[in-house]
């Protein structure tokens, strides 16, 4: 890594570059009380790929020089020495932009800056949002107190608690200097788990420390209480992260206001573990927006991430076993006129293709394929495609399933066979196949199973039916706590009687082909007379999403039968020994 200083404004900065000059220049602005080494996985990655990366101790931190005065803080200096350092570094090109913490809030004033088209030619922003923008948002807020906007006022206010303690005249600089800096490793693993990268002594973070209050005491009020208008043309890469205890998700639900090239991207980290743990991928997004700005065609996260505020669902991608008809159906259009992207399977492709047929006349993108479930080697492989061809999904639901009645001595082992390969082992096979590929990937996501209030209503003649989306059940709960690290929520839908054609295709132990035939219309009848209609279930799968519900029983009898359970499951077991079919 080659060192050199450049001087902005007087202040001496440390500049520190490696990989290919030739290559495209990305600069990399680190936030407090951090200096350039926490950047270091993600200036790894970036060198590997072929880009110049250039990281600077920012004034007043690490090895470059302090201002002398309050005055040498204000984001305008800020916005300088980026400029001085991209000017020095890249001088005939524009650079690659990315930042955190209070890298990205002095970063926006450059970028939000006239000369910022000339010299930024993306901008990749984490944990750090524009003072003028955060301004604007509270006032609209405040001028309109919904019980929406209010609840974001004071979430955000619970979370930016310590700027009142920044501006304190003793308490913060005496914190620091009596052994908070000390205790930075501490801290930092007791909040996310993590362990920082100071890359200078400890007397060192400490003095960093005291002078960086100043970035707070200089910026913070005048530009949150006397907002400027500061929109960009420079295409901005917003990457939120879900387990950030000091900026709100809903800091940002304006910014398409200033910021009209704005893509989304959502990553499952803490404020500094995105950095220190998961570098490759924050590296691999900041190369995405690098790239489509210096013209390669958009990937498909990325045109997805571009529609993320169009609609609920907007710019996720959507999988759904069993989507050729009943509720695998009404969910992937619910999706769908919530702006999701869609891909369906069935083992009945024709319905599959109707499905996603009627899902883009409803403006999405959608797609079918032929997968049998219970086939472990063809969901692996349905999954492979489905992320080569259309990336990996941010939601699956995992709703393929059959129908069977028949007394455990009745069921007979091929039948038994049927019910578990599909509705237990198909579940199965897609948790695993998807579930890996969200994980890996990094940026969280969701997984619904379709159970059934048989899950926990047991009946004498559904043996083999409610063993299955017991087991469901419970495999959905264990999910849940493995997958939960990884930001990605599991969903247990149980719904109870619901009017599809499942009943059309139950089969029944002991009966012969005519008798089979007079049960199912016997039994579908009943159901139609229920007439709780699929678009019903799928309105809850919906909100199971967006609430990360674990289990949602659908229905009143599935909702009486799980309050039953827990206020008397003996009465339950007791009704299991009658007839209900």
């Amino acid at each position: 890594m080659n060192h050199r200083t450049v001087v902005s404004g007087g202040v001496p900065l440390a500049v520190y570059e490696q990989g290919d000059p030739s290559g495209p220049t990305v600069v990399l602005v680190h936030g407090y009380p951090d200096t350039h080494h926490v950047w270091d996985d993600v200036a790894a990655a970036l060198t590997t790929d072929g880009y110049h990366v250039v990281r600077y101790d920012v004034r007043g931190a690490g090895a470059s020089g302090a201002p002398s005065g309050l005055r040498g803080y204000r984001l305008r200096q800020l916005a300088d020495d980026l400029f001085a350092v991209a000017d020095a570094v890249s001088p005939d090109k524009p650079v690659h932009l990315a930042a955190h913490d209070w890298g990205s809030i002095q970063s926006w004033e450059a970028v939000t800056s006239p000369q910022a088209a000339a010299r930024i030619a993306s901008y990749t922003t984490l944990s750090g949002p524009c003072l003028d923008h955060v301004g604007h948002w509270a006032r609209r807020r405040l001028a309109r107190p919904s019980p929406r906007h209010v609840g974001q006022l004071l979430g955000q206010a619970a979370h930016s608690w310590y700027i009142v303690l920044f501006h304190a005249p003793v308490l913060a600089p005496a914190a620091w200097r009596l052994g908070l800096a000390g205790q930075w490793g501490r801290v930092l693993s007791y909040v996310e788990g993590v362990t920082p990268r100071a890359g200078h002594p400890q007397r060192t973070l400490t003095a960093d420390a005291v002078r960086g209050i100043a970035l707070y005491r200089a910026n913070m009020l005048p530009r949150l209480l006397r907002p400027r208008q500061r929109p960009t043309a420079v295409p901005v890469q917003l990457v939120t992260l879900t387990e950030d205890h000091y900026v709100s998700p809903a800091l940002s639900d304006d910014l398409d206001r200033w910021a009209p090239r704005l893509w989304r991207r959502t990553l499952t980290a803490g404020h500094w573990s995105a950095l220190l743990e998961k570098g490759p991928t924050v590296a691999q997004m900041i190369k995405d927006l690098a790239a489509h700005a210096d013209g390669v065609p958009a990937t498909r996260a990325q045109e997805r991430a571009a529609r993320a505020r169009r609609g609920t669902f907007a710019g996720k991608l959507s999988v759904v076993t069993g989507g050729g008809s009943g509720i695998g159906r009404a969910t992937a259009l619910a999706f769908a006129e919530q702006g999701a992207d869609i891909v369906v399977c069935d083992l009945d492709f024709d319905a599959a293709e109707r499905t996603a047929e009627l899902a883009r006349f409803l403006g999405a993108k959608a797609h079918a394929y032929r997968v049998d479930v219970s086939d472990g080697a063809a969901v692996d492989a349905f999954a492979a495609e489905v992320a080569a061809a259309h990336g990996v999904p941010d939601i699956v639901v995992n709703n393929a399933g059959v129908g069977h009645s028949g007394t455990f001595l009745q069921t007979t082992e091929k039948e038994w066979r049927r019910v578990l390969d599909v509705n237990l082992w198909g579940v199965i096979h897609g948790c695993r196949a998807f579930g890996t590929l969200m994980a890996d990937r990094g940026e969280g996501g969701h997984i619904v199973n379709l159970a059934s209030a048989a899950a926990y209503l047991p009946s004498k003649i559904l043996a083999a039916y409610a063993t299955s989306k017991a087991a469901v059940f419970m495999l959905s709960d264990c999910l849940r706590a493995e997958l939960a690290p990884a930001g990605i929520g599991v969903s247990t839908i149980c719904p109870g009687i619901v009017n599809t054609n499942i009943t059309r295709t139950t089969t029944f132990s002991g009966q012969s082909a005519d008798q089979l035939a007079t049960t199912r219309d016997r039994v579908s009848g009943l159901y139609a007379k229920r007439n709780f209609t699929p678009d019903k279930v799928a309105r809850q799968i919906l909100r199971a999403v967006r609430k990360d519900k674990a289990v949602v029983p659908v229905t009143p009898e599935a909702r009486a039968a799980r309050f039953l359970g827990r206020v008397s499951p003996a009465l339950l077991r007791a009704a299991a020994r009658f007839d209900i079919g």
